[in-house]
């Protein structure tokens, strides 16, 4: 009895002396996105594909139950801000593999679907990226002949891989995502605690943004090749889904952190296909939260007959007018951040060998006790 009540004395002593140890941890992933249908056919819905993430990590969607906005289906601002209205979330599993996805998608009642997104040639539609909406503001209108939609999702971690496609029906009434795909790359966030002494004030964290170019199905081969803008700013404020659209300034103030990079996965060197922003530079001492918009536009300068490698004018940060091809699509994404001290590891070593001392001290004078 004696030696539980001394490990219960020292398990509270040390608990008492160690440091308030905490870290910059992010408590929300954002994004939202405008996206063009040009498969060739129309599309009767869109899935948003998050490996590696259950169905309780997902927070929120664009147009989902108990958002700001109406989630019903049609054109209507009023009663809809999406044609296709809340999305479905489901969890997966393929073998090891896991995941959920959001599939926004049409009703088929036998004979006809009461919703769809009508296809456009390549480059004969554009949008600002945040835009195709009931509320958005698109020129036109957002109506039954809108060749796009906007999507969005919030999570509390990084998915091991994002994957977006428009569904189209089989001939059955029936949806998949087989030639659907959307080259549009996700952001991932590595947010990087500050290291401070001791009794410290909390210094910011580095927030970083990652982004990967699309992977090809042949592996071997380079990728398809696309040029991203990104803009960013910072907040004293969490931001919600329904703040990254156009016409809020949380976009619309956003600065330019990236001009012009091109993006293409290299297989013999896939760490080039890789964009960070915020790299080694700490946020500000009061952001809340982050937000970046990314612009992605196809290239459309020559590519290497052997193995499909960009053949670019001058390098991959300064296109010529010829190398910029259509508008694909704009990602707005944000971090929420929650953000807290955390010691130097030399401190962290110093009370621990304290503690141990403590801890012997007590285990020393137990023995004496016991001896007389």
């Amino acid at each position: 009895m004696a030696k539980l009540k001394l490990s219960t004395l020292a398990v509270t002593m040390s608990l008492a002396l160690a440091p308030n140890i905490g870290s910059a941890s992010v408590v929300g992933f954002l994004g939202n996105f405008d996206v063009i249908n040009d498969t060739g056919s129309t599309a009767h819905g869109f899935e948003i594909e998050l490996e590696g993430l259950h169905s309780y990590e997902i927070t929120d969607t664009f147009g989902g139950e108990g958002r700001w906005f109406p989630s019903g289906r049609g054109y209507d601002s009023a009663t809809s801000v999406v044609r296709y209205g809340a999305p479905s979330i489901t969890e997966y599993t393929n073998g090891a593999i896991f995941g959920t996805k959001v599939t926004y998608f049409g009703v088929f009642d036998g004979t006809k679907w009461d919703y769809g997104t009508p296809t456009v040639p390549v480059g004969q539609f554009a949008t600002p990226g945040d835009n195709c909406w009931s509320g958005g503001g698109l020129a036109g209108g957002y109506n039954a002949s809108t060749p796009c939609d906007h999507f969005g999702v919030g999570t509390t971690k990084n998915a091991t891989k994002t994957t977006y496609s428009w569904l189209h029906d089989t001939g059955a009434g029936v949806l998949t995502n087989a030639n659907g795909v959307v080259s549009l790359p996700a952001p991932a966030w590595n947010v990087i605690p500050a290291v401070v002494p001791v009794g410290a004030p909390p210094a910011p964290p580095i927030v970083e943004a990652v982004i990967e170019a699309p992977i090809p199905e042949n592996e071997a081969q380079f990728g398809e090749a696309i040029w991203v803008k990104v803009f960013t700013t910072e907040l004293e404020n969490e931001v919600e889904l329904e703040d990254l659209i156009g016409g809020n300034p949380v976009i619309d103030n956003a600065v330019t952190e990236v001009e012009w990079q091109l993006l293409q996965y290299d297989p013999k060197h896939p760490a080039s296909g890789v964009l960070e922003s915020g790299y080694g530079i700490p946020v500000g001492p009061n952001a809340a939260s982050i937000v970046r918009r990314y612009e992605f536009y196809k290239y459309s300068g020559e590519y290497k007959a052997e193995d499909h490698e960009a053949l670019l004018v001058i390098d991959n940060s300064n296109p010529v007018e010829s190398e910029i091809g259509t508008y694909i699509g704009a990602q707005n994404a944000a971090a929420n951040l929650n953000v807290a001290a955390v010691p130097e590891p030399e401190t962290y070593a110093m009370l621990l060998v304290g503690v141990g001392l403590i801890g012997l001290r007590l285990r020393q004078r137990g023995r004496s006790a016991a001896l007389s």
